[in-house]
This record gives C-alpha cells, structure tokens and sequence, in this order.
C-alpha cells in the first residue's frame, strides 16, 4: 500500500471524507475506485459511490478476490444507503464467505451487519437475528470502535422491534461508548437519535377511560399485561407476551370490526355502526346485514381462545375470557398509509419497488398510496422514472418503529 492510499484510508476511518478524497481524486488505479468509492458514499452521491465501487471491483485481478470482496461488501452499504434492497443477497454471502476464508474479520462483521440491516429494513426480525447470532459468540477485540458501534446499533434496532427493552438499551449503552471512542460525529448522532426513540411517543391507548399517549416501555409493559389488546399497529390481538396471540394482518374486515367492538368496550356496538366501520357505507341493506353475520362469525372463531362476541337486540359486544380489560393500541399517526409513512420518515430516499418489497404489497396499492400522500403534502419524489425516489420529512416528536412492518408475533 503505498503512502497516498494509506493517507486516504486513515482519513475514512477517522470519518474525513473530503481528506481523503484529497489524496485520491486524481488517481484511476483500483484501490484508489475504491477509497473514491467510499468517499463520495460519505458525501451523499451514492450512485457515483456505487459507479466507482463497480469499477474498482472490476479492476483487481482474478488474483486479488480478497480485495473484490471488500468492494462487494462496500457497495452492498451503499446500496442499502440508497434503500436498493430489492436485489438478490448471494453476491454478499459469496463476499462473506471470501473474508472469511482469509481471515479479514473486519470486513466479514461489515457483510454480517449489512445482511441483518437489510433483513430488519424487510421486517424479518427472526432472519436478522439469525444473522446477527455470530455476533454474540464473535471475539470483537481489536476491532474499529465505529465498526463496534454500528454492530451494537443494530443489536438495538433488533430488539426495539421487537420491544425488548432492556437488552435495547443495554445494546444502545454499548454503542454510546464506542461511538464515543470513534469520535465520528455522524455516528454519534444516529445513537442518539436511536436513543431518543426510548422517550417518544410510539402509540396511543385507547380504552373506556379515553385515549392515553405511550412510549415503547409503556408499550411492551401493556402487551406483556393480562389485558386484552387490539393491536391496530400490527392488525393482531393478543394476551400476553407469547400467550394468546391471533394476526388480522390479512383479515382487513376482520380486524376492522374487532378494533370497533373493542372501542366500544365494555358497552355494544350496533349493527348500523359497524356496518359504517367495516363496510364503509352509511345506507346499508340486507346484504350488508347478512354479510355482517357472516363477518362476525369468521371473527368469533379466529377469536375463540381469547374472548366472546355476545349478539344483543342491537347490535354486538366483546366479551374478554378471564374477566380481562380491553384496551385499542393504536399507530401514533393516523391514515390508512401508516407504515408507509415509518418508511419514509427514515430521511433516505426510497423507490417504489424497495417500498413494494418491505411492505409486502404491490407496486400499484404503493403507488396510489404516495400519490395521495404526495397530493396531501406529506411527502415528495425526486427524480424521474426509474430514478425516482421518494422522500419525506421525519415525524418531529414521534417514533414510528410500530408502524413499520413485522410478520412476526413479539416474544
């Protein structure tokens, strides 16, 4: 290596993108790609990053699959930057597998973390913490302090969605102190912008007694009670944390008509009113009374292990087993465009697809919902066909990690 790559390579580690540009910009030779590569990644020009990174790659010789492998694993956080997560893993996995090999252990825990980053932005909590499993057997000794700190970011994000507190913000003390070590201002501030989740509202409880705004600790503490709740951030019900537990995800009617008698807990709820709730129509006819039969019948078997659903002369009412309370836990937002709004509300620029894939829905249920968004003002695309991205503005005192999207019951 010789003095200039050198100089540029300290520079990146010490979080000066422009410095190390200064000793590289000129030059065209592969190592150089690369560290131009990671620069202008820093910079914000993540497809000229991505161009350069490419480039480099190609540059080394048949050789040198070590240094292929490193621009491999630095395009893949670029593109994760670019929120590109729509292509397929196995060039990662193969990049894994050559650091690996040659015992680059730095670079083999930047290819883990990308891979559990890009899982947890897909909403596969059990794959990611799969990915990050290693993690917690791996000697990190002799590792960068950057290197550590986004390792113990991730370790957080994992267990945030999954409201797992305690081992949040122990992984979130850990990454403090490393990025404190780095001393990269811009890692110091995504911990704390990670830390400032912990004391946002993250939903709003519902109940008999009126609506009552919760943080994440509060959060987990009612999904952990005996009480019944209708999870409207997730579209499930539940009692308990790893108890009783029924998804509606893709049971749009049903859990409309379950977040509707339980609204009206303890008292009923009139034919006529849920009617107007699930079905959307304020005249109603006999098919949608015979429709709204059918309806709840569907809902009181899915329901059966938690709580009844009691026909009165007007209308229904839910019956918790167990004599329980029931409480609404709802999004900190309201609108039907919730989790796409989480999304966006990370600052990075996404498309359409990449927002199509972590929200498991189409391309076209997506594009009507920005387009609304977009005549609503709430967000703005930037770009032009299949540059185009989309951005929007992050929600000033509100945490959105519940609307973003989970398949999985918490444990």
């Amino acid at each position: 290596m010789d003095s200039l790559i050198a100089a540029s390579a300290r520079a990146l580690a010490a979080g000066d993108a422009l410095g190390a540009l200064k000793h590289v910009a000129l030059r065209d030779d592969p190592p150089a790609l690369a560290l131009r590569g990671i620069a202008m990644a820093r910079l914000g020009e993540l497809l000229r990053a991505r161009e350069l990174l490419r480039r480099a790659a190609r540059g080394f010789g048949a050789h040198e699959e070590l240094a292929r492998a490193r621009c491999v694993v630095a395009e893949a956080e670029v593109a994760l930057a670019e929120r590109d997560i729509g292509g397929s893993p196995r060039t990662l996995t193969a990049a894994l597998a050559t650091l690996e090999a040659h015992a680059d252990r730095a670079n083999a825990l930047q290819a883990r973390l990308i891979t559990a980053r890009r899982l947890l932005l897909l909403g596969r909590l059990e794959e990611a913490e799969s990915a990050l499993a290693p993690l917690n057997t791996l000697d990190t000794r002799g590792l960068s302090p950057s290197l550590a700190a986004v390792a113990a970011l991730t370790a957080a994000e994992l267990a945030l969605r999954s409201l797992r507190m305690e081992p949040a913000r122990q992984a979130l003390a850990r990454a403090h102190l490393a990025a404190r070590h780095a001393r990269v201002p811009a890692l110091l501030a995504e911990v704390a912008d990670v830390q400032a989740i912990l004391d946002r509202p993250a939903a709003r409880r519902l109940g008999a007694d009126g609506e009552q705004t919760l943080r994440l600790d509060e959060v987990a503490a009612l999904l952990a009670s005996d009480t019944l709740v209708v999870d409207a951030c997730r579209r499930s019900i539940s009692i308990g944390v790893g108890a009783a537990w029924q998804s509606l995800a893709r049971r749009p009617i049903l859990f409309s008509l379950a977040r509707a008698l339980a609204e009206a807990w303890p008292c009923e709820m009139t034919r006529e009113d849920l009617i107007a709730h699930a079905f959307r129509t304020r005249d109603p006819d006999d098919s949608h009374r015979a429709r709204l039969r059918v309806e709840i019948g569907r809902l009181r078997a899915l329901v059966a292990a938690l709580a009844q659903i009691e026909a009165t002369p007007r209308g229904f009412v839910l019956r918790p087993l167990g004599q329980r309370t029931v409480a609404v836990l709802a999004p900190p937002v309201d609108g039907d465009q919730g989790a796409l709004v989480a999304l966006l509300s990370d600052g990075a620029a996404w498309s359409t697809s990449a927002l199509a894939l972590a929200l498991d829905a189409s391309q076209r249920t997506v594009q009507r919902a920005l387009a609304e968004l977009e005549a609503e003002g709430r967000v703005r695309s930037i770009g032009r066909a299949r540059t185009q991205r989309w951005l929007s503005p992050p929600l000033a005192g509100f945490t959105t990690i519940l609307l973003l999207p989970a398949a999985l019951p918490m444990a």
